[in-house]
């Protein structure tokens, strides 16, 4: 078995403060030991939350990240404290997912990777916004993202 190299991380094993904002949040990586298997990676944040850039008022999503690494994986510390770092930064829904989607394509520079952020309601209309970087390769198992469509009292 190959050992992690981690001797880049800043953060894993250190008290760190949280960023101010997404601009601020350093993202780090580590190199994928799998490197040539196609195999699915899947962060799920339950406990999203940002701001509406025009009220100030808090909007709250589920996120489920899937990703097919190559080189890199994210380091898991640095992507809590990255999604952390949206709860006081005012952004439309579809910009904050997008955001968290391209950050990270950008970071890992990933065979695949996909977000589907599930937006609760606020004013009687769910959000929900998919993107994906395209088609996952042949015969990779991915399972549903398990989140059901938002019914309220339906």
């Amino acid at each position: 078995m190959t050992k992690t190299d981690v001797s880049g991380l800043s953060m894993l094993g250190a008290k760190v403060e949280s960023p101010a904002s997404p601009e601020e949040a350093v993202l780090e990586r580590v190199p994928s030991g799998n490197r040539g298997t196609d195999y699915v990676v899947r962060f799920t944040a339950p406990e999203f939350t940002s701001l509406c850039p025009m009220t100030g008022q808090p909007d709250f999503a589920h996120i489920v990240i899937d990703y097919i690494p190559d080189e890199w994986l994210v380091e898991s510390k640095s992507l809590k404290l990255f999604l952390h770092s949206f709860r006081n930064h005012g952004a439309f829904h579809e910009d904050c997912s997008l955001d968290i989607a391209k950050r990270l394509v950008d970071l890992l520079q990933p065979v695949w990777l996909r977000i589907g952020a599930y937006w609760y309601p606020r004013g009687g209309i769910p959000i929900d916004v998919f993107w994906q970087t395209g088609a996952p390769p042949e015969g990779v198992w991915l399972p549903d993202q398990g989140v059901a469509p938002y019914r309220g009292r339906g």
